[in-house]
């Protein structure tokens, strides 16, 4: 049975749909046997629609499985992902100048695609965790190697070369272990699997790679585009409680520092309660004041007219040498050598 976090008005984008329609016809099966093992009414998967229930596009995964009779489906479908499948988020990320600025934006635009699940990033020293937080259950394996996938194939098509592979873990089985091998052609190495959580690792300092093409005079524009279809989004559900607090915490940054609690009487909850939905959307605070800071740090920089100082302050750092030290932990290198990179 499916575990959504969600409600059925959840829904992927039509063109999200593209890569499994297209997995499963290299395979003999048609949109139309689709519909009808799903109990879909003729025409539903074709021609695209403009939407299709997130919970319809999860159990569209399993059936091609079991009607493709492919053990890796969700790997499959993964590999058909092209640069319209992620629609005009995807073509943010072409616009993009490195890797971190394509991952925070995956972060803001990803929901324009899909409401399957979340994105998060983190850095501890030297390594940066890319985290996938699933709306279903681990059961549905397929949806989380689709992602990977996915990710895998866009990341080199962005690169414009063969990434090294990630340390990976994710949080289902894995499937038949004598079967397991097409993990580790797909992806570049062999997951762990029945992990807490899905996870990518790397050296931070991939986030400092530039993204070769990028067209960056497009980004405003883009950028632009998207936000209006997000306040479209906003204007029919209620934002997920980690852009909440993300926007409470870019409004207040530059008026000082941002507590947990002034966060928590801003948003109506209090900071008991604030944590609490925060742990059950797989975050914590200082996970997104770090995202927010991290994100509005590299837009900064790339305004000549700030000076280090003033971007601390404008971050909420008493001291420049707080935010230096902040910086080089989410990004491998100090926020003057990123600057001048």
């Amino acid at each position: 049975m499916t575990a959504t976090l969600f409600d059925h008005a959840n829904r992927v984008a039509g063109s999200y749909l593209q890569p499994l329609l297209e997995a499963a016809a290299q395979r003999g099966v048609s949109a139309r046997a689709l519909e009808q093992a799903a109990g879909l009414a003729a025409g539903t998967l074709e021609p695209l629609p403009e939407f299709l229930p997130a919970d319809d596009y999860v159990r569209l995964l399993d059936i091609g499985a079991a009607l493709a009779d492919d053990p890796h489906f969700g790997l499959h479908v993964g590999q058909c992902v092209k640069l319209g499948t992620y629609t005009v988020y995807g073509l943010i990320l072409l616009s993009c100048r490195d890797f971190g600025q394509v991952f925070e934006q995956t972060m803001r635009y990803e929901q324009l695609a899909h409401d399957l699940g979340r994105s998060s990033i983190t850095i501890e020293d030297d390594v940066a965790s890319y985290s996938w937080h699933s709306n279903y259950s681990s059961a549905h394996r397929h949806l989380v190697d689709s992602v990977f996938s996915g990710i895998r194939v866009f990341s080199n098509w962005l690169a414009g070369i063969a990434l090294p592979a990630n340390e990976l873990r994710l949080t289902h089985d894995g499937g038949p272990p004598e079967l397991r091998e097409e993990y580790a052609r797909v992806l570049g190495d062999m997951p762990v699997f029945g992990a807490e959580a899905n996870v990518a690792s790397f050296n931070a300092a991939m986030l400092t790679w530039p993204v070769p093409n990028a067209d960056v005079t497009l980004y405003p524009v883009l950028r632009q585009h998207a936000e209006q279809l997000l306040r479209q989004r906003g204007a029919s559900q209620p934002p997920a409680i980690t852009q909440q607090v993300h926007a409470a915490i870019v409004a207040n940054l530059a008026h000082g520092q941002v507590r947990l609690a002034s966060i928590a009487d801003e948003l109506k909850l209090s900071p008991r309660t604030l944590q609490r939905k925060l742990s059950e959307a797989g975050a914590t605070f200082q996970q997104v004041l770090d995202q927010a800071r991290f994100a509005l740090a590299r837009d900064y920089l790339r305004r000549p007219e700030l000076s280090l100082i003033d971007i601390a302050f404008l971050l909420g750092y008493q001291e420049q040498s707080a935010f230096n030290h902040a910086f080089k932990e989410w990004s491998g290198v100090n926020p003057g050598a990123y600057r001048n990179g």
